[in-house]
């Protein structure tokens, strides 16, 4: 299968999926989305064994791409809805995967290239990684991806993550639990290698359980709060806030928040 923004590569049994669009630090489009929900989908009824998602160049993936920001205001609402449900697809696919899933973050995981690294099973980062939930600096609000970081680092940090929309370092990010280890840039691509091998160790039909197991446990939870957050971010794409936020940004401006006054 041919593929406009991401590279697919098998060492059976291990795939690796490459983020690649390093002329815009691998921004993510509409397009890439529904590239890589194909991919995972299709992952999935595969021999594959494990599963490393990296990106080109510089950047694991610097969010979303300027180009879908400039069109953004000018949805309607049923698209706005349809983009919601294309990430909420996007995340559930690579959180479902029946393999193991490693991300290998090769430089800055912003907004949603953040929510991409930190959903699979395990996250390698280099010292110079960043990452952040910068949603909320730009009228946004992290609705879909607040659902699975919950689930990872509990209310209480999940709350200042997303309310401060702040970048953070491969050191706390360890610190929270979101990342599993930090690897020399060199030594990145090697080390996520060999642990997708000594994963291969296991027995496949244990791994799939176990995370089916695990899925199963947090389905309940997961579904409805994957429910309230499409809803949020509906009705966020309708607020003032929004408009504002990307107009600022657009702009190159500091937003004026028109709610707070």
């Amino acid at each position: 299968m041919n593929h406009k923004t991401i590279l697919v590569t098998d060492d059976l049994p291990i795939r690796t999926i490459t983020l690649n669009r390093p002329e815009r630090r691998n921004a993510m489009t509409r397009e890439m989305q529904t590239e890589l929900i194909g991919v995972f989908e299709e992952t999935a009824a595969t021999p594959c064994g494990a599963v490393i998602l990296t990106g080109v160049g510089d950047a694991f993936c610097s969010g979303l791409d300027l180009s879908e920001l400039q069109t953004m205001r000018d949805r309607t609402p049923a698209e706005h809805r349809a983009d919601a449900e294309r990430v909420a697809r996007l995340l559930v696919s690579l959180y479902e995967l029946p393999v193991p899933t490693i991300a290998a973050v090769n430089g800055p995981a912003i907004a949603g290239g953040t929510g991409l690294a930190t959903v699979c099973d395990f996250t390698l980062a280099t010292p110079t990684a960043k990452f952040g939930f910068t949603e909320v600096r730009i009228g946004f609000v992290p609705a879909l991806v607040s659902a699975f970081l919950s689930l990872q680092v509990g209310d209480k940090r999940c709350r200042d993550l997303l309310l401060t929309g702040r970048l953070f370092g491969a050191t706390e990010a360890q610190q929270l639990g979101l990342v599993n280890e930090i690897v020399d840039r060199e030594e990145l691509a090697p080390r996520a290698e060999a642990m997708a091998r000594s994963l291969l160790a296991n027995s496949p039909q244990s791994m799939s359980a176990t995370k089916r197991l695990l899925a199963t446990q947090n389905r309940a939870w997961l579904d409805a709060a994957i429910v309230a957050a499409l809803e949020a971010n509906a009705d966020s794409r309708e607020s003032s806030d929004f408009r504002e936020g990307i107009a600022a940004f657009l702009e190159k401006r500091k937003p004026i928040w028109k709610s707070r006054c």
